[in-house]
């Protein structure tokens, strides 16, 4: 009797290891029907999207005017400040905006001279009239105005419609 009990218990432990491999095979065939699956996905949407205009060149502009061109003038500008006896700084982020391609590609020859002129006119500035937007817009404008009359002289084009303060931090 005791050996009749022994045989079934030996015939589920042969019977644990074959089961325990079935799922071993279907979990890689999962594994890898996933693998094949999401590298298919992939390929389709890379493939199929060259045919199609991204959302960035899908950018609707006006009939007649062209496409702006930005200039990023790297690093931030630090100009410091005295300003009831305490030393004050303002960091500004500059770039420059304009949309004629070949006068922008002649414009980085000058940026020296535009990052001279622009530090030059930050640092006249007043420290109190900075705190309020006007006063960020006021000097916008004139950094504007100051760069077209520099480049108008160097190149005799005006090449930058305006000049954009990206971030601007005063302490």
């Amino acid at each position: 009797m005791a050996r009749k009990q022994a045989e079934p218990a030996a015939a589920d432990k042969d019977a644990k290891p074959a089961a325990s491999r079935k799922k071993l095979f279907i979990l890689i065939g999962a594994g890898v029907l996933a693998l094949l699956v999401s590298v298919g996905g992939l390929l389709f949407f890379v493939l199929s999207g060259g045919s199609e205009q991204s959302a960035e060149e899908a950018v609707v502009v006006p009939a007649g005017k062209p496409v702006a061109i930005y200039q990023p003038l790297d690093p931030a500008f630090v100009v410091n400040y005295t300003h009831a006896g305490r030393q004050r700084y303002m960091q500004v982020n500059v770039v420059l905006m304009g949309r004629d391609a070949a006068g922008m590609a002649t414009l980085t020859k000058h940026l020296p001279l535009v990052r001279n002129q622009l530090v030059m006119l930050f640092t006249s500035e007043e420290f109190d009239s900075l705190f309020t937007p006007d006063g960020k817009e006021t000097l916008r404008q004139r950094a504007t105005l100051a760069v077209q009359s520099l480049l108008e002289k160097e190149i005799g084009n005006p090449v930058v419609e305006s000049v954009l303060f990206t971030n601007i931090v005063l302490q």
